[in-house]
C-alpha cells in the first residue's frame, strides 16, 4: 500500500467543501493563503468549480468566499511579518545576517512597488501564499496591501472556478496540470534554499552583496601631473 500526500489532500478538500460548504471554502483558502501548512488552490477552487455546475455552491458566492479566505490568511501572514519584524533584525548566518540596513532597503523595494509585487503574486501558485510576510515585514500600509491583495486574487480565484464549472466530473486536469506548475516552483524553492545555504557557509559570494570598489576607493591616489614653467 502506497502513500500519497496529493491524494490525502484532494481527498480533505473536497470533503471538507462538500460537508461544510461555503464556510469550509473560507477557511481552505486563508490557509492556503497563509501557507502554513501548505494547500493547493488548485485543487480546492477547481472543486469548488465542480460543486458549483452541480448547484451546490453559487458562482458569485463561491468566489466571494474564496476572495474572502484568501484575505483572511494574507492579512494573517502579515500581521506575523510586521510583528516579527523587531525579532529577525541580527537574524542570519555570516553573509546573510539580517541587519537595519537590508529592512530599510526591503522597505524601500515595497514602498515604490509593493502594489505590483503583491498583485502579480497573487496570481503565481506557491509564491501566492508567502508574498504577505515580507510585505508585513517591510510594514507596507495595511489598506493598501489589502487592496492589491483583493485585485490579484480576484481573477485568480475567477479563473479556477470557472474552470472547475466548465470541466465539470474533470476538474481533476485543472488541479494536475497546475501540479506540475507547482512541482517546478517547488523546485525553484528547493535550488533557492541550496543557494542561500551556501552563500551562508561563504562558499559563494554574490556580486550583489559585495558590490565591486570602485577605482578612486581603492588603491594610492593619483598625483596630478606637475605643470611646468613657462619658457623664459
Amino acid at each position: 500500500m502506497t502513500f500519497s500526500l496529493v491524494g490525502t489532500l484532494v481527498v480533505a478538500i473536497t470533503t471538507v467543501l462538500r460537508t461544510i460548504g461555503l464556510p469550509g471554502l473560507i477557511a481552505l483558502m486563508a490557509i492556503e493563503s497563509f501557507g502554513i501548512p501548505p494547500l493547493p488552490s488548485e485543487v480546492i477552487l477547481p472543486f469548488t468549480g465542480f460543486l458549483v455546475a452541480e448547484g451546490t455552491f453559487g458562482f458569485v458566492p463561491a468566489v466571494l468566499a474564496a476572495v474572502a479566505g484568501g484575505l483572511i490568511g494574507a492579512y494573517a501572514a502579515y500581521a506575523v511579518g510586521r510583528w516579527w519584524r523587531h525579532r529577525i533584525t541580527g537574524l542570519g548566518v555570516g553573509q546573510l545576517r539580517l541587519d537595519p540596513s537590508r529592512l530599510e532597503r526591503m522597505d524601500r523595494f515595497f514602498a515604490r512597488r509593493g502594489e505590483i509585487t503583491v498583485t502579480l503574486a497573487r496570481l503565481v501558485p506557491v509564491v501566492r501564499a508567502y508574498v504577505s510576510y515580507p510585505a508585513g515585514t517591510a510594514r507596507m500600509e495595511p489598506l493598501r496591501f489589502g487592496v492589491f491583495t483583493t485585485v490579484g486574487s480576484l481573477p485568480f480565484a475567477v479563473g479556477l472556478i470557472y474552470a472547475g464549472v466548465v470541466l465539470g466530473s474533470h476538474w481533476s486536469i485543472v488541479a494536475r496540470e497546475f501540479g506540475l506548475l507547482d512541482l517546478a516552483l517547488y523546485a525553484l524553492l528547493v535550488a533557492g534554499v541550496v543557494y542561500v545555504a551556501l552563500v551562508a557557509a561563504g562558499k559563494i559570494r554574490p556580486k550583489f552583496l559585495h558590490p565591486p570598489t570602485s577605482p578612486s576607493s581603492s588603491g594610492p591616489p593619483e598625483v596630478p601631473p606637475r605643470e611646468l614653467p613657462p619658457p623664459s
